[in-house]
């Protein structure tokens, strides 16, 4: 009653240890497929971890130096600007990872927050009550009478520049695990199944268990097998060409650093640029949201205060120079696993599974 392990001779086999060498099987590919992904795999997931890391280390640099000034040149506003300045590098954070966000919706908002705060404490600091609904006119009021001139926009244009390639790295990334994913729990039909069961455990039924497939026999068998996984050959060599795209990008002109350790500069010539254009703001801000309660005296010309680059640039450097080093080990290991998927049945094939050194092998229906 055998149906895949026929023989003329005698056979020590039944049909239900052909059962078994079928679960064997299926199980057996799984773990074949599983160790070969693994370094790979490997690989990717550490770089995503890598790079997340790096990033958020030259985030963090970028938020720090944005604090300081505030901190430094901007006192009278440096508590309340503490929550803008960290939404500010959250959503940037969440749009690298890949988040239903903008860059341009990130900044103006931190740019909305920011302007109650410049025009209450620095253009106009006798106001003495900046209540929630002048706050609120203030806000809105923003985009229309554009109070940071040409700064807010020229801001969200590098960022935007700079994020984008990153932005696709990551999900680059995080796509290439999961077309890994995919290959390791392919199905494997019937007709593989009883196939690698005749390649691997029919010559059991004839108490031959020291024989192992010829390597030809072997290739044929896996090749069918895997003929759905190794049809994603053009599309892994397609991947690979594209990440080593991505990474040239961020590599090129070092964007992304600089726009990140540039932040602080572009939010500095903002609010000088509020400052200095005071009076005409005051004017139309007092049209459109009323005056609020004011004690006597402006003292806004006092509060302009130029700022110079004081900051320690040691951990940005390190951080630029670990991310670009990540980055090139990466995209050369990438490029020797171009043909990963074109050449999975090779791989399968090698090592313990065929006689290499000897004189016979199991052809699927004999010793030759």
């Amino acid at each position: 009653d055998l149906q895949i392990c026929q023989h003329r001779a005698p056979t020590c086999c039944t049909k239900r240890m052909e059962e078994s060498y079928q679960a064997a099987v299926r199980r057996e590919r799984t773990q074949s497929i599983q160790a070969l992904n693994f370094e790979l795999k490997y690989m990717i997931v550490g770089h995503i971890t890598a790079f997340q890391e790096a990033f958020e280390s030259l985030l963090r640099f970028a938020e720090n130096r944005t604090s300081a000034l505030f901190e430094t040149a901007y006192r009278p506003m440096a508590k309340e600007a503490a929550e803008p300045v960290k939404e500010l590098f959250t959503d940037i954070s969440l749009y690298i990872l890949g988040a239903e966000t903008t860059v341009e919706s990130a900044v103006l908002r931190f740019f909305d927050s920011l302007f109650p705060l410049v025009y209450s404490r620095l253009i106009n600091p006798g106001i003495t009550d900046l209540s929630e609904d002048y706050a609120e006119c203030l806000r809105l009021t923003r985009q229309d009478i554009n109070p940071f001139g040409r700064y807010s926009k020229n801001m969200v244009t590098e960022l935007s520049k700079s994020l984008w390639a990153s932005r696709m790295l990551s999900q680059a990334l995080s796509l290439g695990v999961e077309v890994i994913n995919s290959t390791e729990h392919a199905a494997l039909s019937k007709e593989c199944s009883r196939a690698l069961v005749r390649m691997q455990y029919c010559p059991h039924c004839q108490g031959l268990t020291l024989i192992r497939p010829c390597v030809g026999y072997c290739l044929n068998v896996m090749r069918g097998c895997l003929a759905s996984v190794s049809e994603l050959d053009a599309q892994w060599r397609e991947f690979i060409s594209t990440l080593e795209y991505l990474a040239n990008e961020m590599a090129a002109s070092h964007e992304l650093e600089v726009a990140l350790a540039g932040i602080w500069s572009s939010i500095n010539e903002a609010i000088l640029h509020a400052q200095l254009n005071g009076p005409q703001l005051s004017a139309t801000v007092d049209k459109v949201c009323g005056q609020p309660k004011q004690q006597q005296g402006n003292l806004s010309s006092a509060n302009i205060v130029p700022v110079k680059e004081v900051t320690e640039t040691q951990p940005f450097v390190m951080a630029h120079t670990s991310l670009n080093n990540k980055r090139r080990e990466f995209i050369n290991y990438m490029k020797r696993s171009r043909t990963f998927y074109a050449s999975i049945a090779e791989r399968l094939c090698d090592g313990d599974l065929v006689m290499r050194d000897s004189s016979t092998c199991w052809n699927g229906e004999d010793v030759v």
